[in-house]
């Protein structure tokens, strides 16, 4: 069981594949991590070191990944945070290239394109998200933005979700999970991440907690990406992400913490 997951890195936090590569080794899958950057922490602390990785060192890490049969063995391929057009081209290359000599890899898109009514990559990287990437993914999770964005329309109610999830597939077929949903019919004080596939809705709602840690999507990208590669079937896969996202939330919140506590605390015994 393998999963390769080109995204971003951070030295401090929880953040692209520093939310997911420990996520889905927990789960008993192996990762191979490919990143586009490397950063101190996530962009909006008040000061940021690192950078975006050049898009030759990029083209470089994903050749080495092609070198080594990495594809060959791949369940399941993850792409997120791109970091530039560049790294996006070279990254929309090897995706083709993945998917044209593994028949059986599942290819993951996480948009990561923005969130809260604001985009934040570089001009650029959304046009190959639309018609490079999207195209070729068998699955995608963007959050209700994003789905917006990249769909043309707005999303207020079931569906209109069902009419978005449509407008990306275009001609052919994409299953999406729309995560940080809030619709019409939506309980007061809870968030939905919603499946739609083939035009069916699975909804996961949860308690809507009072805290925002970066990565959220990032790790139940990862979840969902390490649920498939074990064999479960995806509403399956995604339930149990969420379970999982939702415990991590609890366990922050319980802490204090800004970001989000992957690892649960040692029990205590009586006597400590």
């Amino acid at each position: 069981m393998l999963v390769i997951s080109i995204q971003s890195q951070v030295v401090h936090g929880h953040v692209g594949n520093s939310a997911a590569a420990y996520a889905m080794q927990a789960e008993g899958v192996n990762v191979a991590a490919v990143p586009t950057t490397l950063l101190s922490n996530h962009p909006r602390y008040p000061s940021l070191r690192g950078r975006v990785l050049e898009s030759d060192l990029v083209a470089d890490l994903l050749k080495g990944v092609e070198e080594r049969g990495l594809v060959d063995e791949a369940a399941v391929l993850v792409t997120g945070y791109l970091g530039s057009p560049g790294n996006a081209a070279v990254i929309a290359d090897f995706v083709e290239r993945a998917l044209a000599r593994n028949a059986k890899l599942v290819y993951l898109c996480d948009p990561v394109i923005g969130d809260d009514g604001r985009v934040y990559v570089a001009d650029g990287i959304l046009d190959v998200v639309r018609h490079r990437l999207l195209p070729a993914a068998n699955l995608t999770t963007p959050n209700q933005f994003e789905l917006e964005l990249l769909s043309g329309l707005t999303i207020a109610d079931a569906q209109g979700l069902r009419a978005a999830c449509s407008a990306l597939a275009g001609a052919g077929h994409i299953d999406v999970v729309a995560t940080g949903c809030t619709l019409a019919d939506t309980a007061v004080g809870q968030v939905e991440t919603i499946l739609c596939t083939g035009g069916r809705l699975s909804r996961f709602a949860t308690p809507r907690l009072p805290i925002r840690p970066y990565g959220t999507g990032d790790l139940l990208t990862g979840l969902i990406a390490a649920h498939l590669a074990k064999g479960e079937a995806i509403e399956s896969a995604v339930r149990l992400a969420v379970d999982t996202i939702f415990a991590v939330l609890v366990r922050t919140q319980e802490a204090g913490s800004a970001e989000m506590r992957l690892v649960p605390l040692p029990k205590r015994g009586p006597d400590a």
